[in-house]
Order: structure tokens, then C-alpha cells, then sequence
């Protein structure tokens, strides 16, 4: 380990670059996967809620889809891709939208009809609930689906570079399995672990200044 973290920022190193660079490689893809599956899956998560057409027309689309094995998707990205970084990006946008979108969905309709009523009561446009009860009261919801998003992001990267990459995390676990060999797998199996557990962390964090009770799921 000790060496392993000594030659991090090495351009040139036994399984390639060093590991702190493979990891800025691997975060940069999980951070545009994980950014896009966020702006799409709130947004549609609302309005599954709000739009029972929409509902009905996504939800078989959503149970169909979620299952999927992340692996099934990255011959198909590669294809449409050609090259394997925005592969990889796409199969953890598609892999880590369903969580945000159904937490979301889920937060939304459980909005208690006791608010609804204010809102009807007050004569509140559709726009005017959505800002003052439905998203304050969703938001506990987002934030766990962005957690279980960004956690499938994270396991999802490693697996798509170990299949197709020339540089990430996954890569070097690969690239060390055939080259340096088992003692640097496991160290970098340690540090995926690590970074994991501190990209949870600061979720849980954020959870904790929105939503004071959020953040112990």
C-alpha cells in the first residue's frame, strides 16, 4: 500500500499511471454519469407523479429497464460511442438514473393530502404547490436516491474500465491483476472502498443540512 500511494501521482508506474491519477480519470466519468442521471431524474421523478399519462407510459419502461445488468449495457453504448470513456459515462448515466427517479416519484406522492389541501384551499397554481410543499417535502427522498445513485455509479465505473479502458480505477485493477499482481489489486480494492465511504460521507452531509432528519438510510 505504501508503495502503491507513493507513486499516486506517477505519470509511469508498474500498473500504468499511479493510482491517484487513475482515480481523477475514474471520478471525472462518474461525476458527468452521475450529474446527468441527476438532471433528468428529478425532474422526471416530479412529473411521473404529477402526470398520470407519463406514469402510466414510464413505469413499464422503468420496471423493464431497472433490473438490467449494468455490464448488458456497454456493447450497446460502445457501439452507439464508439470509444469507451463517454461508453462508460452513458452506461452509469443509464444504470444510475432509476434510483433518483423512483425516490424521487416516491417522495412526491406521499406528500400528505392534509398539505394538498392548503394548497387547493389557497387556490396554489400547480407551480406554486410544487415549490412550497411537494419539493420541501420530497427532498429527504431526492437525497437518498442520489445517494443510491451515486453508489452504483461508483460500483458501475470500476466494472466498465476493467472492460474497455486506457486509464481509471477499474483499468488499474486490471492492468495489476496481469502485471505487479494481487498485492496491488488488493490495495487499490482498499482505496476504492475508502473513496466510496468518503463520497458517502459528504452525501450525507449535504442530506443532513437540508433535511436535518435525513442522512440514516
Amino acid at each position: 500500500m505504501k508503495e502503491l500511494l507513493l507513486g499516486a501521482c506517477k505519470p509511469d508506474g508498474p500498473a500504468g499511471k499511479g493510482i491517484g491519477l487513475q482515480l481523477l480519470d475514474s471520478l471525472g466519468r462518474v461525476l458527468r454519469g452521475f450529474g446527468m442521471a441527476a438532471v433528468v431524474g428529478v425532474p422526471l421523478g416530479f412529473l411521473i407523479d404529477t402526470n398520470n399519462v407519463l406514469f402510466r407510459i414510464t413505469n413499464p419502461v422503468i420496471q423493464l429497464l431497472r433490473p438490467v445488468s449494468p455490464l448488458a449495457w456497454f456493447p450497446i453504448w460502445l457501439t452507439i460511442m464508439v470509444k469507451a470513456d463517454p461508453a462508460a459515462v452513458w452506461v452509469i448515466f443509464v444504470t444510475a438514473l432509476w434510483p433518483t427517479v423512483i425516490n424521487t416519484a416516491a417522495g412526491a406522492s406521499s406528500v400528505p393530502e392534509y398539505q394538498r389541501d392548503v394548497a387547493r384551499v389557497f387556490t396554489f397554481s400547480k407551480w406554486t404547490e410544487m415549490r412550497e410543499i411537494v419539493t420541501p417535502h420530497s427532498v429527504p427522498s431526492v437525497i437518498t436516491g442520489l445517494r443510491l445513485s451515486r453508489r452504483v455509479a461508483w460500483m458501475v465505473i470500476v466494472a466498465a474500465e476493467m472492460l474497455s479502458a486506457a486509464s481509471g480505477i477499474g483499468f488499474f485493477v486490471w492492468q495489476s491483476y496481469n502485471g505487479p499482481g494481487l498485492k496491488y489489486v488488493i490495495s487499490a480494492i482498499i482505496v476504492i472502498g475508502v473513496i466510496g465511504v468518503a463520497l458517502d460521507a459528504m452525501f450525507l452531509a449535504i442530506g443532513k443540512r437540508l433535511t436535518p432528519t435525513e442522512g440514516r438510510s
